[in-house]
């Protein structure tokens, strides 16, 4: 599940359609980003979303997500034993992988500047 409700909304209500489907839409871009600088195990990817993004996701959200990257050779994965505990599946970036993240990214950012110039008169009237 993806939350974060937005400031106006009282923390009980639900998150508009929309708004879970544009982050819906961003977790795949912001899985990729999130391992461009290396390997991660599937834990950490989750804290890093939450942390730097703030995208709330269950780990039923993102394993799948993974699974598919993986499937479509933008991920390779390997287990590596753990010194205590259980052995860990570290996902990162392929070749591949990291041009789709440049292409996602490149994309975002012409898309994300554009609704900026869209929204601004919006903005204005707060």
């Amino acid at each position: 599940m993806i939350s974060e409700p937005t400031s106006d909304k009282s923390p009980h209500e639900p998150i508009d359609k929309w708004e879970v489907q544009m982050r819906k839409g961003c977790l795949e871009l912001a899985i990729l980003a999130t391992l461009w600088a290396g390997k991660l195990y599937g834990l950490e990817i989750l804290r890093r979303l939450a942390d730097s993004s703030a995208l709330i996701v269950s780990e039923g959200t993102v394993y799948p997500l993974l699974s598919r990257l993986k499937s479509e050779g933008l991920l390779e994965s390997e287990w590596v034993e753990a010194d205590a505990g259980h052995p860990r599946k570290y996902y990162r970036l392929t070749a591949g992988g990291r041009r789709r993240a440049l292409q996602m990214a490149r994309f975002w950012s012409s898309f994300s500047t554009n609704l900026d110039n869209l929204l601004a008169p919006l903005r204005r009237e707060e």
